[in-house]
């Protein structure tokens, strides 16, 4: 008995074996920021659907940050600082004084981000 041929339409997925880590926190931090508000605007976000394979969800990074919320290492501050930065997809310029205080905030929380991410894989 033969098997139908595959659909030209059917979705492929991408072995996380062949996922492509972040280069640092605050890359990962943007592709979060950029996968959220397209979800806000109706997108429908998927694994391995993209350019590149990430070896995560946009809510991993999420549940990432949420951990060091909870055992008090990341502030409302760094929250603030991290959702209004992220929306603009740029990282605060601390050489311009009215960004100055966002960037030291910007730079603690990605240092303490960026342990977490490693340890799952999520970031190289």
């Amino acid at each position: 008995m033969r098997t139908a041929p595959r659909s030209a339409h059917a979705p492929r997925f991408a072995s996380i074996s062949v996922a492509e880590p972040f280069c640092s926190a605050e890359e990962a931090w943007f592709w979060t920021m950029s996968a959220l508000i397209a979800r806000h605007e109706g997108a429908r976000i998927s694994a391995g659907k993209g350019d590149k394979v990430r070896p995560c969800e946009p809510d991993d990074v999420i549940k990432c940050l949420d951990r060091l919320y909870r055992h008090r290492r990341i502030d409302l501050i760094h929250a603030r600082v991290m959702r209004q930065w992220g929306e603009r997809g740029i990282a605060p310029d601390p050489r311009h004084l009215s960004e100055r205080n966002d960037a030291a905030q910007w730079r603690e929380a990605m240092n303490r981000l960026e342990w977490p991410l490693r340890v799952k894989g999520i970031v190289a």
